[in-house]
């Protein structure tokens, strides 16, 4: 059937825009979930583990500088339908990682790729709410993250069975081309005034996108210790068995993808200010919950609360990024990640190191400081 004579061609983009979201989602749960059999298959011990996940945010951070520039300049359609083949494509070079140096290297890749679509699918998000007319921003990333629930649910299975990784990995590769090869003549055209508009390669943020870049760091150093410690500390500090360890990363992602579907009601009723506020204290609340009872119910409703307070944040500060009026929207994306992603680049390696000296909960502890920071910040938020 065709969908564009069934439906208005704004339903066609938004559905078809989910999907490259939904397929980023998946792709990236999917590695989150096998870290803990990763690592062990390795034997790396906490530091080498957090020195080896560095090198996914340092692709991410090559990426930054010339992802804007590429969407701005080819257009966000084009890169979005490359990226989402290449992204989970990489997944195979971590399944079938056999020494710490071939881990590094596809996790780079890894990194890499996820940044440009990153970028390219926000542009195509940031296009069709102008269609809306209204804020629909948080749905998307909605998805994202319903994505991450569904990964984290297939990793508990896959984990349970005893599956390896690589077979793992194969199964979602899959799923992901499908989506992407039912998706791709559906995808926005890009705006020919946006690619007429001369983007820099690279830009410097004005004060609010500085602001709102503060903000995503904050947010996302949080998401990705949740991403990639979550699995290590319910295994060491809750003790749990190996069948549940990814218990409090689902828990995580459930109330993450719930929280962004909500979202867009909830920052129309509160306000930007409020919510970004409100998710903060979450963070922070949360995290001091699973670190002050590190037991499996604690532990894991500490963890859903946390998934409350990420949930709306990037949502929020991604779609006034995209509305700036001083850059073209990729390359304001761009810049307000760059900013945002260092708290990605940080997160694993801080978290490592402050474990091997102190440890686990103590690296959280610090993370649960950066939720109060973010209250802090969103006074400026405008």
């Amino acid at each position: 059937m065709n969908l564009s004579i069934t439906l208005p061609s704004s339903r066609i983009y938004r559905i078809t825009v989910s999907a490259f979201f939904f397929v980023a989602g998946l792709t990236f749960s999917s590695w989150a979930s096998r870290i803990p059999d990763i690592k062990e298959k390795l034997q790396l011990s906490d530091a080498a583990l957090g020195t080896i996940l560095f090198a996914l945010p340092v692709g991410l951070i090559t990426s930054l500088p010339i992802s804007g520039y590429l969407v701005s300049k080819f257009g966000s359609r084009r890169l979005v339908i490359a990226s989402s083949l290449l992204y989970p494509i990489t997944l195979l070079l971590l399944g079938g990682a056999g020494n710490s140096w071939q881990l590094v290297g596809g996790l780079f890749l890894f990194g890499l790729w996820s940044n440009l679509m990153n970028i390219a699918m926000n542009t195509q998000a940031v296009s069709v709410e102008g269609l809306y007319g209204k804020s629909i921003m948080a749905s998307f990333h909605g998805l994202w993250s319903l994505a991450g629930f569904t990964g984290a649910l297939a990793g508990t299975f896959f984990v349970s069975n005893e599956i390896a990784p690589i077979w793992h990995f194969s199964v979602i590769i899959v799923v992901a081309m499908l989506m992407v090869f039912v998706s791709y003549k559906y995808v926005m055209p890009d705006n020919p005034e946006d690619k007429a508009q001369k983007a820099p390669l690279f830009a410097k943020p004005d004060k609010q996108l500085w602001i709102l870049g503060l903000i995503a760091f904050c947010c996302l150093m949080c998401e990705g210790a949740m991403a990639d410690w979550s699995g290590v500390y319910f295994q060491k500090v809750v003790n749990t068995p190996a069948s549940m360890m990814t218990i409090g990363y689902l828990a995580f992602t459930s109330t993450m993808a719930t929280g962004r579907f909500l979202g867009d009601g909830l920052v129309r009723r509160l306000g930007v200010v409020k919510m970004l506020q409100l998710s903060g204290s979450l963070i922070a609340g949360g995290l001091l919950i699973s670190i002050l009872f590190p037991f499996i119910v604690p532990a894991t409703i500490g963890f859903l609360l946390v998934g409350f307070g990420v949930s709306s944040v990037v949502p929020i500060v991604y779609g006034l990024a995209g509305r700036s009026t001083t850059m073209p929207t990729s390359v304001a994306l761009a810049a307000v990640s760059t900013i945002g992603f260092l708290g990605f680049l940080l997160g694993p390696p801080v978290i490592g190191f402050i474990a091997e000296a102190f440890s686990l909960r103590v690296s959280f502890a610090v993370v649960a400081a950066l939720g109060i920071v973010s209250v802090v910040m969103a006074k400026k938020a405008r």
